[in-house]
């Protein structure tokens, strides 16, 4: 046998190719790096304290009875069954609920820029209605523009206080109702991850 055979190295076999993960569309994090997704505001005001969960609904209605109504259903599926006990808790209140909730109202705020008749005007209007009534005017303007506030407070409140007590409680009851329908709505889909505590302050 010739010394180059001898030295010559042995043949290997076909060499296999590295191993590779699958390559996946994006960009693609390594384990523990994901940020976990920030709850939503009806998982914040369901998971919350039950102290911050009523400061929280006592910024929608300053009736106790409703606060601790809609504050002990908890957890709500969805928003729309929180709103819907919302409203329920809301037509249960009695005159002296109604009269709780109204005395934590204040006055309808003008939009900046009304001009000052208006003020004069309205103030002259609340005036009248609380010494005839006892409480605060209460209007919800959700779906109202700001342009179109003033003269509609204004029209209201006039047209209101030819009412009589019952007829204006009864009133004032519809509108509180609105008012904590809305402003818990709001509440549970404003997107920032505060604790829904905070947004009573």
């Amino acid at each position: 046998m010739t010394s180059a055979r001898r030295h010559a190295r042995p043949r290997r076999g076909p060499t296999l190719p590295a191993h590779r993960l699958p390559r996946l569309p994006g960009p693609t994090a390594l384990p523990g790096q994901q940020r976990p997704p920030v709850p939503t505001g009806l998982e914040r005001f369901n998971t919350a304290p039950a102290d911050g969960a009523r400061h929280a609904l006592l910024a929608c209605c300053r009736s106790l009875r409703w606060v601790h109504r809609v504050a002990e259903h908890r957890p709500y599926p969805d928003v729309d069954s929180l709103l819907a006990a919302a409203d329920e808790a809301a037509y249960d209140l009695s005159p002296a609920d109604v009269a709780e909730a109204l005395a934590g109202e204040t006055l309808t705020l003008l939009p900046d820029g009304a001009y000052s008749a208006a003020h004069t005007a309205l103030s002259a209007a609340h005036a009248a209605y609380e010494s005839r009534f006892g409480h605060v005017f209460v209007i919800c303007l959700d779906d109202v523009t700001p342009d179109e506030s003033a003269d509609l407070i204004l029209a209201t409140i006039r047209s209101r206080l030819a009412n009589d007590q019952e007829e204006e409680r009864l009133l004032a009851a519809e509108e509180l109702r609105r008012l904590a329908k809305g402003r818990l709505a709001r509440l549970v889909r404003d997107p920032s991850d505060r604790p829904v505590a905070e947004h009573a302050q």
